[in-house]
């Protein structure tokens, strides 16, 4: 959730990441946040409990990372653990701080695991009769000491710390329960005579403190490892950049560390190397595999004046190449800060799972309470044993572990997921939006065509001519610098055709071109060039009109007063266009075509695709008025574009989606961007979005089942008819377990693979 607040217009803003160590849950990450919401300097902030940190965007004009840390010390009682982050930074050490955490927990299971034996055989003479010294009940408490203040001081500090500024979280939970029952031990062992005369058991169970810690701690570490991949898809994508770049300065090539490439410099890629940063060919040739970055499955052809994205990996020639973006320009540092901030991001439902956890804490205390009071006053021998075995079963069973966990960890993994398929989410929200969808709207030129005219019918009179009529016709607009005259002659360049020699070049404004071509007249143009030139071309109406129906511009073509034929040219459909709709109808989509080309035009390719619903020849401005009115019958809409003028729309509909060849200023107004032109990236969008949130709702159904079934038996409601009582040990490994589940849960979706 990202909160603004009034700060100066145009200001420069920062990013910084801070480490909270242990923060997890609801109550606690809204506190951060609301401590930071009315602080001037602070333009937003994100807690993520699954990264453990908050995000801070502020200006440094107003305010220093000093002051944002005393902030959340002050106000919310946390104590932020570790150095603030810059961006990079941060990306850099996140696996290093897992691994640090990760050896910790170890190295204090291992303690806790060695110490609790003891504790076990001195608990339970009668059943090690051979404990000796262990059973003394002064040596069990030194034991049982470094488990619970040392190694549970995390969960001591944080909350109580909570505690001190009106608000709880599950930390605090656990420190009431593990206190409590060594605190009561501890009475039993040095005052047990005051619990002789009041008739009173002394009872001791400081097996119960020692296995609740180091089984909560146990889960916590199986936790920090069954989520410690959620980040590998950032991982993965910053191990993609290479470490040098091999330039051309001075005539000569050097390798120079990635960091010191600028704009500008021609660099040197050879077959098999990365390629280090943004940039456009200027010599030679290739083939790229960008599967890591677009997503794409095939090599990508190479040549000059085409676009290369760094990091991917340059596989059959070698090339020069001159770069266009470096550092946090390029394509791959955007994905990286596009995941990163969509990690970082709260859906809708997590905010709700967050006001409950805030009110389920104090809840769960207040049950715990009225728990120790009912057994205390009404229970069997021993009453004070009992009551506060059950109010700390209470407290431990109740910790909401799960819940905390259950959104931002699917949520993490699934946009790692979606950055590995090509599909950059901006935030949870629009990945929660996206399962709503009922209709898409998509826009024709750019994002179902090709956006660019194409050669696609050539029509010869005379059977097998079709080469050099369309070589013929080549020769005449290789002169012109219209844009059907261009694909013409692309079409004749890409069949290797011989061009002729050109003279007397005429252009005929809405008509055609006339041209002598290796001495011979060639007219090329409309049906009104044919017959102002006095040539029959009659026979080929039915040809043209073939074509006209179907879309198609029809270029006639005449040598020496003859008509030759027909060349047909139409922006074409991208290679998986007609098999995306497909899915998005077995989807049960609604597809609405959005063009401000012709009707004609836009029809055709409606038919091609079997899109029955369009909307053509509206005009830029009007194209977000539309999507309006689909939202204003009760329509979720999401617009596919790519252009300029598709951006307004893009922002209205409910979600937009990018294709990520389009405008940067249509990537910057859409929820999602395609980073490769393949459409059925938007199908693999929508299902990632209803795997991911099916996932969230199973996470949050078993922890919510798990709470409000085990906190009423932890309080003991079964004990009048079955005599069972919920022993605190079980009670903790139980919450572990729980919170360990949710993860795998969530880590199911590392196996998502959309099923096209």
């Amino acid at each position: 959730m990202s909160i603004a607040t009034t700060n100066a217009p145009g200001a420069r803003t920062e990013r910084v990441y801070i480490p909270l160590k242990g923060i997890r849950y609801g109550t606690f990450a809204l506190k951060v946040e609301e401590s930071l919401r009315l602080t001037k300097g602070v333009y937003s902030a994100s807690v993520n409990p699954a990264l453990e940190r908050v995000e801070v965007e502020y200006q440094p004009d107003y305010i220093g990372i000093q002051e944002i840390t005393d902030i959340i010390r002050r106000n919310s009682g946390y104590v932020p653990e570790g150095e603030a982050r810059e961006e990079e930074q941060e990306a850099r050490l996140e696996e290093d701080r897992r691994d640090k955490e990760r050896r910790q927990l170890s190295k204090k299971i291992m303690v806790c695991a060695v110490l609790s034996i003891p504790i076990i055989i001195g608990s339970f003479p009668d059943v090690f009769p051979w404990a000796g010294p262990l059973a003394n009940r002064y040596v069990l408490f030194v034991l049982t000491a470094p488990i619970v203040i040392w190694a549970g001081w995390q969960f001591h500090v944080t909350g109580w710390a909570a505690l001190r500024n009106r608000t709880s979280d599950m930390n605090t939970l656990i420190s009431l329960g593990t206190l409590a029952a060594y605190i009561y031990s501890a009475a039993a062992t040095f005052f047990s005579r005051l619990f002789v005369r009041a008739g009173v058991e002394p009872a001791a169970y400081y097996e119960g403190a020692a296995i609740i810690t180091t089984l909560i701690l146990l889960g916590r570490l199986l936790e920090l490892i069954a989520k410690g991949n959620t980040s590998a898809a950032i991982r993965k994508l910053i191990g993609l950049r290479p470490r040098t770049a091999r330039v051309i300065r001075d005539e000569r090539e050097i390798e120079i560390p990635l960091e010191d490439v600028v704009v500008g410099d021609k660099i040197v890629v050879r077959p098999g190397e990365k390629i280090p940063v943004d940039g456009i060919v200027r010599e030679g040739s290739s083939t790229v595999d960008q599967s890591m970055v677009t997503g794409e499955s095939a090599p990508v052809r190479k040549s000059s004046g085409d676009e290369v994205i760094g990091a991917t990996v340059n596989k059959t020639g070698s090339f020069v190449f001159e770069a266009t973006r470096v550092g946090a320009d390029t394509a791959l540092s955007q994905i990286i800060r596009l995941v990163e901030q969509a990690q970082g991001s709260k859906a809708p439902i997590q905010r709700l799972v967050d006001r409950v956890t805030s009110r389920f804490v104090p809840a769960v205390i207040w049950i715990a309470g009225v728990t120790f009071i009912v057994w205390y006053f009404y229970g069997p021998y021993p009453a004070l044993t009992i009551a506060v075995l059950n109010a700390v079963a209470v407290l431990i069973i109740a910790c909401p572990c799960a819940l905390g966990l259950a959104t931002p960890t699917s949520i993490m993994i699934a946009t790692g997921k979606g950055a590995e398929n090509g599909i950059l989410i901006r935030d949870s929200e629009a990945l929660e939006m996206a399962e709503k969808i009922t209709t898409i709207v998509l826009d024709k030129t750019g994002t179902l065509t090709i956006g660019e005219p194409k050669v696609t019918d050539i029509f010869s009179v005379e059977t097998g001519r079709e080469d050099e009529l369309l070589r013929l016709v080549a020769s005449v607009e290789s002169k012109s610098e219209h844009p059907l005259g261009e694909a013409i002659a692309r079409a004749a360049n890409e069949k290797g055709l011989q061009l002729g020699t050109v003279n007397e070049f005429q252009a005929i404004p809405g008509r055609g071109a006339i041209a002598d071509v290796d001495g011979r007249v060639v007219l090329a143009g409309n049906m009104r060039l044919m017959e102002e030139q006095g040539i029959a071309a009659e026979a080929l109406s039915k040809v043209v009109s073939d074509f006209s129906a179907e879309g198609k511009t029809s270029i006639l073509a005449a040598v020496d007063g003859r008509v030759m034929g027909v060349i047909a040219i139409a922006d074409t459909l991208k290679p998986n266009a007609i098999q995306a709709v497909r899915e998005l109808h077995r989807l049960g989509m609604n597809v609405v075509m959005l063009t401000g080309d012709n009707q004609r035009v836009a029809e055709a390719i409606a038919r091609q695709v079997r899109i029955e619903r369009v909307l053509a020849e509206v005009l830029p401005q009007d194209k977000a008025s539309e999507i309006l009115r689909l939202q204003e019958r009760g329509e979720r809409v999401a617009m596919v574009g790519d252009g300029i003028n598709d951006a307004p729309a893009l922002a209205q509909a409910d979600v937009g989606i990018a294709i990520g060849s389009g405008t940067d200023i249509a990537i910057e107004a859409a929820d999602i961007t395609l980073i490769s032109d393949d459409l059925t990236g938007v199908v693999t969008a929508i299902l990632l979005s209803k795997a991911t949130m099916k996932n969230i709702r199973q996470n949050l159904f078993w922890a919510y089942v798990y709470n409000t079934l085990s906190i009423p038996i932890a309080a003991g409601v079964l004990y009048p008819f079955l005599g069972i009582l919920l022993n605190p040990m079980i009670g903790a490994a139980a919450m572990a377990l729980s919170s360990v589940s949710v993860v795998l849960n969530a880590a199911r979706l590392r196996g998502f693979h959309p099923s096209l």
